[in-house]
Parts: C-alpha cells; sequence; structure tokens
C-alpha cells in the first residue's frame, strides 16, 4: 500500500484444534492439509497478500513445527520493498508463561507492534477456507473511524453457538452486543434464525487495540481472548463495529461462491469442506486465478492414471499412481492407489497407499497411512468405531502412520 494506510497483518495460528484429532495430534491446526496440495494457513495469507497487507506475522505456539517449516520456505515475500512473512514463536517476553489466550498473544507480541509502528492492525484466524479482500473491510473501517471492525456473516442460530455473536444496532454496523459462543443466541432482526457469526477477522486502529490489550491484562478475572474479552469491551465503549461478507467482493469469483466461508474446527464440516471442492460447478473453486490460494508445490511429476486406473470428480495432486478406481475424493501428492482398489468419497493427504483390491470409504487418511491389500475402512460401521476415530456423522478418521488392521 505505497502512499496508503500503513498495515500489519497478525494471523493467529497458536490453536490447537482438539476437535479435528487425530489430524491435529502431530500438528497445529493451522497446519493440517486441505484440498490436496495446500495448509489451511495458506488461505488467510493468500488473503492477506493478494488485499496488499505484505508484512504479516503468524503467532504460533502448539506442535507448530510443521507449520514454522511451511511458512518459512513458502511464504517468501520481497525483502528489497520490506515486506515479509514470518512465523513468530511463543517468546514467554513477559514473563515464564506460555500465551493465556489470543489476546494475551498479541499483548506477548506487541514489540512487533512497536517495530512496524502501523496505522493499523489486521488480526485475522488461520484455520478457515474462504477468500476475503481485505481491503474493503479497511476502507470501511478507516471511513467510519471505527476503534474496531469484525468481520461478520450470517449463519443458521442453531449454529451460533460455536461462534462470536454480534448483535448490530439499528444502523446494521455499529455493534451492539457481542456474545461469544453464547448457548442461547439472539436472532437477527426481522430473520430470528438467523445469526450474525463473527468470522474471526478484525480491523484494529493501532492505538485502540494497544490501550485494550493493556486494560485487559490487568483485569485478572478476564479470558485475555479477542472474541471473550476483547471485543466486548470495546462493544462497551461505542467502539466497535462490524463488516458484512457479504459485501465483499473478490476478482473471479461466480455467484455460486460468493460469501463461502467455512469454519474447518471439526471433522465433518472439514470433510463437507472437500466435498464443495469438487462437483462439476464447485461451491470452492480453487482456479480462481485473479485471486490465488498460493502454496509451496512438491516437486513430483504429474499425477498418473495406469493399468485401468481411473479417477472422476475428484482433486488428484501430483506424484500419484492410480490403478484403481477414485470417486468423488481429494487425493494429496504422492498416494498411490492399487490395482482393484476403489477410493470413494474420501480425503487421502500425502504419501497414502491403498493396496490391492482395498476399499475405503468416506474416510480422513492422514500422511502415510498404509492400507493393506484387501482391507476395508467405511464398510463395516461396528468395526470401524472400535478400531478408528469416526466423527458424529460417520466420517472415520486416521491419524498420521497409523496402522490400518
Amino acid at each position: 500500500m505505497r502512499g496508503g494506510p500503513s498495515v500489519l497483518g497478525i494471523v493467529l495460528a497458536g490453536g490447537e484444534g482438539k476437535r479435528l484429532m487425530p489430524l491435529t495430534a502431530d500438528r497445529a491446526k493451522p497446519a493440517v492439509t486441505f484440498g490436496g496440495t495446500y495448509r489451511l494457513v495458506d488461505f488467510v495469507l493468500s488473503n492477506l497478500v493478494n488485499g496488499d497487507i505484505l508484512r504479516n506475522c503468524v503467532l504460533t505456539q502448539y506442535k507448530s513445527h510443521s507449520l514454522d517449516r511451511h511458512v518459512t520456505t513458502t511464504w517468501r515475500m520481497s525483502s528489497l520493498l520490506g515486506n515479509y512473512v514470518t512465523p513468530v514463536p511463543a517468546q514467554q517476553r513477559l514473563g515464564p508463561r506460555w500465551y493465556l489466550g489470543s489476546a494475551d498473544a498479541i499483548l506477548q507480541s506487541l514489540n512487533l507492534v512497536h517495530d512496524e509502528q502501523p496505522d493499523y492492525i489486521a488480526v485475522f484466524g488461520a484455520d478457515h477456507v474462504y477468500r476475503m479482500d481485505p481491503r474493503q473491510m479497511l476502507n470501511q473501517h478507516i471511513d467510519n473511524g471505527a476503534g474496531v471492525t469484525v468481520a461478520g456473516i450470517r449463519v443458521p442460530r442453531s449454529e451460533a453457538s460455536a461462534f462470536g455473536v454480534i448483535t448490530p444496532a439499528g444502523d446494521g454496523v455499529q455493534v451492539e452486543r457481542f456474545l461469544e459462543k453464547p448457548a442461547d443466541p439472539p436472532g437477527l432482526p426481522g430473520e430470528p434464525d438467523q445469526v450474525f457469526a463473527s468470522m474471526g477477522n478484525y480491523l484494529f486502529t493501532t492505538k485502540v487495540l494497544i490501550d485494550a490489550l493493556n486494560q485487559d491484562a490487568e483485569d485478572q478475572s478476564s479470558a485475555h481472548d479477542m472474541g471473550a474479552s476483547i471485543l466486548p469491551m470495546l462493544t462497551e465503549r461505542g467502539m466497535a463495529q462490524v463488516y458484512d461478507f457479504d459485501d465483499n467482493r473478490v476478482p473471479g469469483e461466480t455467484d455460486r461462491e460468493h460469501g463461502y466461508w467455512r469454519d474447518v474446527g471439526t471433522l465433518d464440516s472439514y470433510y463437507d469442506a472437500h466435498m464443495d471442492l469438487i462437483s462439476n460447478r464447485p461451491v470452492f473453486n480453487l482456479h480462481n486465478r485473479l485471486w490465488p490460494i498460493y502454496t509451496h508445490s512438491p516437486q513430483l511429476p504429474p499425477a498418473r492414471f495406469v493399468a485401468g486406473g481411473i479417477a472422476s470428480e475428484s482433486i488428484v495432486g501430483p506424484g500419484c499412481v492410480i490403478r484403481g478406481q477414485v470417486t468423488k475424493s481429494v487425493l494429496s501428492p504422492g498416494v498411490v492407489v492399487g490395482e482393484g482398489a476403489v477410493v470413494q468419497g474420501s480425503v487421502l493427504h500425502d504419501n497414502v497407499r491403498i493396496g490391492r483390491g482395498a476399499v475405503v470409504r468416506g474416510s480422513v487418511l492422514d500422511k502415510n497411512v498404509d492400507v493393506p491389500a484387501g482391507a476395508t475402512i467405511g464398510v463395516n460401521p461396528g468395526r470401524d468405531e472400535e478400531l478408528y476415530t469416526v466423527s458424529k456423522n460417520g466420517v472415520i478418521a486416521l491419524g498420521k502412520g497409523q496402522t490400518v488392521l
């Protein structure tokens, strides 16, 4: 943003991701593979970079090695222009303690803000799948003179207990009330079955954020969380406004894709988001070249289909060898599907091997899982529940390198 306001991006990527186990048993949630070749963190970073926010810090904490490695090897910006994306591990700058919450994570990392001295700070979550132009949200924030602007999206009231819920004032912009994961959230005026859910994306005027963090740090009863502590505080002061995600327009998007946003914090939502990618007219199109999602592409040969192997309504990554039948599935690089094997409605991470004649249905298999010849997953529900993790909606998940019996 040469000549415009300076913005520092802070990406909150320290979450443990317990609801996404076993995929998060060995890695932070933002490092989980998505869509074949991406990591979840790639979506927020692509949105920020495409939106000309070119100085970004990724705050990490929980099992962050693979996330740190991915960010440092993939997200190399122009140092000549002073741009960067850098992982920032928990450093215990304020004493011998780890982050107490997302607000405390930023408080402990305020040296980054003092070094950059930005006009505004974009605090975005790291584990959602979507496209968004943050410049449009920034423009509203500046035009309205808000202290904080939170991105909101309409979701069914029945799902609202998983989100921060925004009650807008009569003008539709000022935030009248902010409730973090309420059990009985109020519906929207005229739309009682809908709520405005926080997307976990905030734009702050720098001084407002620093003052709020310092005040929150002195409150011993605080959860020190952005949604549970900072947003309610600024709402009470009349400094919080909402940005309607439905107003955001991204170059190259279709009407079908408009407003797509998925919180993939559970196995079911993670699986469903993958199924959104593979239809003839996908709900979320990875092929939008006007607003690309960036990642690191492994140095592997193109996928091969041999011995009568076929794939339909699927994403097949480089280095895959398909000798069997794949339908409605997403395959990461290096997957091998043996002769006579059947893979249906599944998500296979890097280097999964499906043996000759094996059957895999409705499953998520993490890296390096080896399914022996003739084995079945997703065929016998009772057996699957005894051996593997099975979600509420019946998605079967195996962790990294897990043995298949």
